[in-house]
């Protein structure tokens, strides 16, 4: 679909991965009006995607999977089917069935982009998937001691009960001197008229994306609007302590441009919730000053909150009604 040219629908993009990015694009997905094309981040490196990575020398599946299930129709159906697990043949066993599936797609056309569009077809996406590069490269976390941590996975869950926070995150190409972006990823930047941001793992989810060359420059130049959508809580070895304003100062430094909305959580989760998270060393997400922060930004906070079975995610129902304002908002000067 050529997104520019296309009167009747209003191009988003979305930048992320993980479990947060399916929330958002399950919000997404049937709001008619839009069409939305998810950038989804590469160096995921753990469970079955991690395997089939290491095994198989593939691009990670997991997190484009995901997306997938999220902007299809039928998710409820393709959800159970796709994401169990198989657990008879050794070798299988552990695998997702659309894990494996996909592997199959992209193997059999020869790329990787091919499969993800076969499967989309095959599910009936509306919308589009976008690896946000083919090229094949490692995450590496840099902490304040000087110490290096390699892969998604070995970043995402610290070892032990102490780690020094991250002071940078850079890829390491596997098979060339840089990694590459995905050339629809820069054409669609810059034909959207908005750019949503999280919610997601800050440093494993969503910066890794920004750190593949173009996609800063081709933020930075865009008529977009940012939006970020705020974790809602922290998360121990990333995000330990952080306050809203040091998530947007951390993103700002990737990308090189302001974000222009913040959609934010005000609700408290549960005690319950709260005391099972403190277990994790999580806490919420909150704002250090108020008055400033809503002189910098445009500031939207809202019930976002969903806690079941003690799980704080956001809840996709009450995100889509919090987003359709400011996404089909026809006066916007983007």
């Amino acid at each position: 679909m050529q997104v520019s040219g296309d009167k009747s629908h209003r191009a988003i993009a979305t930048i992320g991965g993980g479990s947060g990015q399916f929330v958002l694009l399950s919000a997404l997905r049937d709001i008619q009006q839009l069409y939305v094309s998810a950038i989804v981040s590469m160096t995921d490196s753990g469970g079955s995607t991690g395997r089939l990575r290491d095994e198989l020398g593939i691009l990670p599946p997991g997190d484009i999977l995901k997306c997938i299930l999220a902007l299809s129709p039928h998710r409820d159906m393709a959800r159970q089917l796709l994401l169990k697990r198989f657990s008879g043949n050794q070798r299988l066993r552990g695998h997702s069935a659309g894990n494996m599936l996909l592997t199959m797609l992209s193997q059999y056309s020869g790329s990787f982009s091919t499969g993800i569009e076969a499967l989309a077809q095959l599910l009936d996406v509306r919308g589009e998937i976008l690896p946000v590069t083919t090229d094949k490269s490692t995450l590496v976390a840099q902490l304040t001691n000087g110490e290096q941590i390699f892969g998604e996975s070995a970043i995402d869950v610290p070892r032990g009960n102490q780690r020094q926070k991250i002071a940078n995150v850079f890829l390491v190409p596997h098979h060339a001197d840089h990694v590459t972006v995905f050339p629809r990823v820069i054409e669609r930047i810059r034909q959207v008229k908005a750019v949503i941001l999280g919610p997601g793992d800050l440093y494993t989810s969503i910066i890794p994306n920004l750190l593949v060359p173009g996609v800063r420059e081709a933020l930075q130049k865009s008529s977009a609007k940012l939006i970020y959508i705020s974790n809602i809580m922290t998360k121990f070895g990333e995000t330990d302590g952080y306050t809203l304003e040091s998530f947007l100062s951390i993103l700002e430094h990737y990308i090189g441009r302001p974000i222009d909305i913040i959609i934010h959580n005000n609700t408290v989760p549960s005690e319950a919730a709260l005391k099972n998270y403190q277990q994790q060393r999580a806490a919420p997400v909150k704002i250090n000053n108020h008055r400033k922060l809503l002189k910098q930004y445009q500031l939207i906070e809202a019930d976002l909150l969903e806690q079941e079975s003690g799980i704080i995610r956001h809840n996709a129902d009450k995100l889509t009604r919090t987003l359709v304002p400011y996404l089909l908002d026809e006066s916007s000067p983007t």
